[in-house]
């Protein structure tokens, strides 16, 4: 079900009228689940077993953690088991195709012609991001970062809370669980903020990024009948589109949300208007870039360890935000080349409440807004 439909306009109502009606928290969260497998299960109702799959192992796998206190050794093989078991799901479905062929290329430039298996299947929806989640969640408890949620109904809840099951933002267990044991009660106020996010996300999405699209899809997809300056305006053009995209849909969830007395973290705060290069990356998809930051950046090292390894760090943590975006080589290229940059350069961050002049100077001298997007994501 996209939010962009008819389906999802009498779907959501629905959901909170029947949401405010019910007297108890447990079965507010017990509609909500239900309310969020439909949700997820008019895509392709089979794909509903990987994301109870997800639930179930990191479930599981936190109580072993509990079950463990003390025993570091345990701990990491729950841990590893977790991980190992999300991240094979993730890889067979998404990037087994993507394996395969350059297996394949490798081979046949060294002379060897052996072609390999090839998987037909449809990517599940929102696979990329209910396993982030999810796993952030196992190296949470592990690290001793959030409580172990016991109730399963309010942890399946958590992996699969339909506002942002598809396309984020990916939410962290300390931030969206405990918002599940209270109740919210219907507000004016939040009725009203709520929608008004969920109309401007449909703005983005509707009126920004998909007019957009019809341009950049027109230019990408003719290839031999464009010039250079066609191109150039295209890509331009194609930085509102997945801005639009991107954007609008963390709106409307985050807006979807508040209607029921939900906050989500902002995802998006006016990228192209950053002041450098690590200021933008605290703006564009700031769950994603936040999950990378303390799940992979920092246990690698960060930038405590000198300069090579926190360019090594860099290099690493990039090429795995490219090839989270997509199976090809063009996205592991892209995140090869945001992590090229000075490593102290592309960490420096803009100080909070910067004035207006030294504001302007500073995207002067580092990237003019809407220009810093032309690198955001190849187009495949």
């Amino acid at each position: 079900m996209l939010f962009n439909s008819l389906h999802f306009l009498l779907f959501f109502p629905a959901v909170c009228l029947v949401y405010f009606l019910l007297p108890r928290v447990a079965w507010r969260n017990g509609w909500l689940l239900l309310a969020s497998y439909y949700f997820y299960m008019n895509w392709e109702p089979a794909y509903a077993l990987l994301l109870l799959t997800s639930t179930s192992v990191t479930y599981l796998a936190s109580l072993g953690m509990q079950r463990s206190e003390g025993d570091g050794g345990r701990r990491r093989v729950y841990l590893v088991a977790s991980l190992a078991i999300n991240f094979s799901i993730l890889f067979f479905f998404k990037y087994f195709n993507f394996a395969a062929e350059s297996v394949e290329a490798v081979l046949q430039t060294a002379g060897l012609a052996m072609p390999m298996p090839r998987l037909s299947f449809l990517l599940p929806m929102g696979i990329s991001f209910y396993t982030f989640q999810a796993v952030g969640y196992s190296i949470d408890v592990y690290r001793g970062n959030t409580p172990v949620e016991k109730n399963f109904l309010y942890y399946a809840l958590f992996v699969s809370f339909f506002p942002q099951l598809v396309a984020g933002p990916i939410e962290r267990s300390s931030h969206l669980l405990p918002q599940f044991r209270a109740k919210h009660g219907f507000s004016y106020d939040a009725l009203s903020a709520g929608a008004r996010l969920m109309l401007w996300g449909f703005f983005m999405k509707l009126a920004v990024a998909d007019r957009a699209a019809i341009y950049a899809d027109a230019v990408f997809n003719n290839v031999p009948m464009h010039s250079g300056t066609s191109f150039l305006i295209a890509a331009f053009v194609f930085t509102f589109q997945i801005y639009g995209d991107f954007a609008g849909y963390s709106l409307i969830a985050i807006g979807a949300a508040r209607v029921m007395g939900f906050e989500l973290m902002e995802n998006f705060r006016r990228p192209y208007f950053a002041a450098g290069i690590g200021d933008f990356w605290r703006r564009w998809h700031i769950s994603l870039s936040t999950w990378f930051r303390d799940y992979v950046y920092i246990p690698l090292g960060g930038n405590r360890r000198g300069r090579l390894r926190t360019h090594a760090n860099l290099l690493l943590t990039f090429l795995l935000s490219g090839i989270w975006h997509g199976a090809n080589w063009t996205f592991v290229l892209w995140g090869g080349a945001w992590a090229s940059p000075n490593p102290r350069a592309a960490a420096r961050v803009a100080p909070e409440g910067v004035g207006g002049a030294t504001q302007a100077r500073a995207r002067r001298a580092y990237l003019r807004p809407g220009l810093c997007a032309l690198g955001i994501l190849p187009r495949q």
